[in-house]
C-alpha cells in the first residue's frame, strides 16, 4: 500500500488505461477507528491497496472481501463493520445483508464502527465487430454513445472511410481488450465469413453473434466441424444475431443486435424491486 499516491490521480490513470479497480470510501465512523469519514483507498483485483487508507486489520478483511465481490458482479455495496454487541442490538449477524447494507464483525479491541462504500470501477465493455458491411458500420456508429470500447476488424481495403473506433485492425486477427467484458459480432456479408467466424470463436466473450441467415450459418457450421471445431463451441454463436424486431435496414438490424447485447450485458444487474418497477411501466 502506498498512502502517498494521490487517490484521484491514480483513479484517472487507471480509468484511462481501462484497468479495473475498487474505490473504497469511509462514509461514517463511530467511536475509535483508525480511519475517519472521507478516507479513501484504491483496491486492485489482486487485493492490493494501491493508494489511500481506510484503516488497519479491523476493516481490511471485510473490505477486501466486498471489493472482490464488487469486481465480480459489477455492483457497489455498503458494508458496516461493527463489534459483536452492536450487531446483536441490531439483530443481525456478520454476513447478513439488510436494506442494502452488508454487516461484518469488528474483532479489534477498539470496538469502533466503520461504514465503507465499496464501488467497482470497471473497464468499458468491448464490442468487437468483424467485417465492414453496412450492418457492421451501423453497429460501430450506434454503439459509441452506449459506452463501449469499439474494435473493428476488417481488411482495410474494404473500408471506404476511417470509422470512429477505439481500435481498427487490418484483417481478423484481433487482440481483444484484456480486462473488459467482450461482445463479438461477425458481419462480413460474404467477404471472409469463415475466416471471421473462426477468429470470433477464438475470443472469450459473453456473446458471439453472426449476421446472416440460418442457412448460411448451417453451411459454415458443417465446414468448421469438418475442420475439427467443436460442435458445442460453434453452437455458442447466435445466428442470426439480434432480437426479432422485424428489422430490415442495416440500422435496424444493428439496433436489434445492440438490444440483444444489452440484454446479456445487464442480466442480473437489477435488484428484484427494480425489476418489478420496470415491469409495472410496461
Amino acid at each position: 500500500m502506498n498512502a502517498h499516491v494521490d487517490v484521484l490521480d491514480l483513479m484517472s490513470r487507471l480509468k484511462a488505461a481501462e484497468e479495473p479497480f475498487v474505490l473504497a470510501t469511509v462514509v461514517r465512523t463511530v467511536s475509535v477507528t483508525a480511519a475517519k469519514a472521507g478516507a479513501k483507498a484504491i483496491i486492485r483485483p489482486d487485493g492490493r491497496v494501491e493508494a489511500g487508507w481506510i484503516g488497519g486489520g479491523c476493516a481490511r478483511g471485510a473490505t477486501l472481501k466486498a471489493a472482490r465481490e464488487a469486481l465480480a458482479d459489477g455492483r457497489a455495496r455498503l458494508i458496516s463493520i461493527q463489534p459483536d454487541d452492536l450487531l446483536e442490538e441490531l439483530g443481525v449477524h456478520a454476513g447478513d445483508d439488510r436494506d442494502g447494507i452488508k454487516f461484518a464483525r469488528n474483532m479489534c479491541p477498539s470496538k469502533g464502527t466503520m461504514d465503507i462504500f465499496v464501488e467497482p470501477v470497471l473497464p468499458r465493455p468491448a464490442l468487437i465487430v468483424l467485417g465492414s458491411s453496412p450492418v457492421a458500420l451501423a453497429l460501430v456508429e450506434q454503439a459509441r454513445p452506449l459506452g463501449y470500447q469499439i474494435v473493428l476488424a476488417s481488411p482495410l481495403a474494404d473500408l471506404t472511410a476511417a470509422p470512429d473506433v477505439d481500435l481498427l485492425v487490418d484483417g481478423f486477427a484481433v487482440e481483444p481488450p484484456r480486462d473488459a467484458r467482450r461482445f463479438v459480432v461477425v458481419s462480413t456479408q460474404g467477404k471472409g465469413d469463415e475466416a471471421a467466424l473462426k477468429a470470433a470463436l477464438g475470443i472469450d466473450a459473453g456473446y458471439h453473434g453472426f449476421v446472416g441467415s440460418r442457412r448460411k450459418m448451417a453451411s459454415l457450421r458443417q465446414k468448421m466441424m469438418a475442420e475439427g471445431f467443436a460442435e458445442t463451441l460453434i453452437d455458442t454463436v447466435k445466428a442470426p444475431a439480434g432480437l426479432d424486431i422485424g428489422a430490415i435496414t442495416p440500422e435496424e438490424i444493428a439496433l436489434s443486435i445492440l438490444a440483444e447485447i444489452t440484454q446479456r450485458r445487464r442480466a442480473g444487474q437489477r435488484l428484484p424491486s427494480e425489476n418489478q418497477t420496470a415491469a409495472g411501466k410496461e
